[in-house]
């Protein structure tokens, strides 16, 4: 991919993640130009018209009342700027303020905001050269959009703030100049369509849910190899059990698990060894494929988002109106982010209760914590701590931020979504179940080799050889923390998925 070109409509959550991670340029579309031109001559026109407009030529929020002259808009959107950059908190990672910067500079492009296309093309450049503000984490309501984490962004394109610039953290004025870039004199409306959308949750929420999809895949694979660990029985997972309910999730999940496990011969077909498996195995595909289900349903709405106009007020172009309204409210993200916090979660619960079978040798019957001179050796014993931590913790920020809500602004704003630290959180709960995932697949390995390893499935065989060539065999007792490590970032790098699908 050479370049993504952007024109606020078929920005697609894969372009993002090669923006955002590989530094892939953006480019603005020839129509999209046109349209921001169009847009920007009709504030113009307001301007001159001293018309009244929420934003242009009045204050903000319970401001709106007052009337501001022609010639104090420069200055009104400096101040608008400068005092709504009140986030505190860590920064947020590079790439996530890649995707907010390219998800407002898409949403910009649709022509609906009124911003010149000078100022829109410098916060593209930006982009493209590596300017990356320094934009706190907290500080957002989700409604009027990002205020505070977007009024930092634009703080480095008025050469304030700081930012990052080739691995060095500097003032945004000195990141400007050495990238070539020229600061900003905003102007009438502009501060206002920078900030004013939601895009910062949105942006979060985007890679998160890119994340999720592959997260899903490798607990796929992880569950696979808990099967075999424990000679699971593959008719749990037959075709006719998932078609007379058929959410496609479940569908998907256990089709997915048969293709894994084909070949294998460490699991078992019902009445072999054991009537049934524990509901952890047994019942992977109802599980996983709900999660499945819910994933796709917030990528669906994520991907909306990112080609939406949140600003407020628009501007259309053929009726020559601005409109004050609501697109700024977060609540669509946040009801979403807080359903893919559940997801995320019960990934990471399901996981652990394997991983607890595992270890347990009441329930494997393999040797206690899978290690074979146990007393002397404590094994995979905490673990499973460590993953019941993680589990425990998930229980606690799954609690849906979209049910709180506080009011703003002398009760102008008197409803907001919480929807930027519904994202927020859910992010957290994706590293923490990703983490516990590799917990199991690194015990699952373990388990396989104290079974006695014969041939594993099409997948799970290569799973498995992948591992081992990170993490080896646990004769004694040794520092896990690092194998651990190794086997989370096979899954965040997308290696294990990726090479397993390659056989499938």
């Amino acid at each position: 991919m050479d370049k993504v070109i952007i024109d606020g409509n078929s920005l697609t959550l894969e372009q993002l993640v090669k923006v955002c991670r590989e530094n892939v340029e953006v480019e603005l579309s020839k129509q999209a130009k046109e349209k921001v031109i169009k847009s920007r001559k009709i504030v113009d026109k307001f301007v001159d018209q001293q018309k009244t407009v929420y934003g242009i030529t009045t204050g903000f929020g319970k401001f709106s009342d007052v009337t501001i002259s022609k010639e104090e808009t420069k200055q009104l959107q400096k101040n608008l700027i400068m005092t709504h950059a009140v986030g505190v908190g860590n920064p947020l990672d590079v790439e996530i303020v890649r995707a907010v910067i390219l998800l407002r500079a898409n949403a910009l492009s649709k022509g609906y905001s009124g911003i010149r296309l000078s100022t829109l093309e410098t916060l593209i450049e930006m982009l493209n050269k590596g300017v990356h503000p320094v934009i706190p984490e907290k500080g957002s309501l989700g409604a009027s959009g990002d205020l505070a984490p977007l009024s930092h962004m634009v703080l480095v394109m008025i050469g304030l703030g700081k930012a990052w610039y080739k691995g060095e953290r500097m003032s945004g004025k000195e990141a400007m100049k050495k990238a070539g870039i020229e600061t900003v004199e905003l102007t009438s409306k502009e501060g206002l369509a920078l900030i004013n959308g939601t895009q910062v949750m949105t942006a979060i929420g985007a890679l998160t849910v890119y994340d999720a999809v592959e997260l899903l895949k490798a607990a796929d694979i992880a569950a696979c190899l808990s099967f075999e660990a424990q000679n699971g029985i593959v008719t749990a997972l037959d075709k006719k059990v998932n078609e007379v309910r058929p959410h496609k999730g479940q569908i998907d999940a256990a089709v997915n698990m048969l293709k894994i496990l084909e070949g294998s011969k460490m699991t078992t077909k019902q009445g072999e060894l054991r009537v049934q498996d524990a509901y952890s195995l047994r019942c992977t595909p109802q599980v996983h494929g709900a999660s499945k289900d819910a994933i796709n349903y917030v990528k669906e709405k994520v991907e909306i988002e990112m080609n939406s106009a949140t600003d407020n007020p628009l501007i259309f172009g053929d009726t020559l109106e601005a409109i004050s309204g609501g697109n700024f409210h977060g609540q669509p993200m946040a009801l979403s982010f807080d359903f893919m916090s559940i997801a995320l979660a019960e990934i990471a619960n399901i996981s652990e209760r394997r991983l607890e079978r595992l270890v347990n040798p009441a329930l494997s019957g393999l040797p206690a914590f899978l290690v074979e001179k146990g007393g002397i050796n404590s094994g995979f014993m905490i673990v499973q701590y460590s993953a019941a931590s993680l589990v425990s913790e998930n229980k606690i920020l799954a609690h849906p931020s979209s049910v709180d809500s506080i009011p703003s602004s002398a009760n102008q704003e008197d409803h907001v979504s919480m929807g930027t630290i519904g994202a927020r959180k859910a992010r957290e709960i994706l590293k923490n179940s990703r983490n516990v995932v590799a917990m199991e697949i690194m015990a699952a390995c373990q388990a396989i080799d104290l079974r006695g390893k014969e041939q594993l499935g099409k997948g799970t065989e290569i799973a498995y050889n992948l591992v081992r060539k990170e993490v080896h065999k646990l004769e004694e007792d040794r520092e896990l923390y690092e194998d651990i490590r190794k086997c989370e970032k096979l899954i965040a790098s997308e290696e294990l998925v990726k090479t397993v699908e390659k056989v499938m």
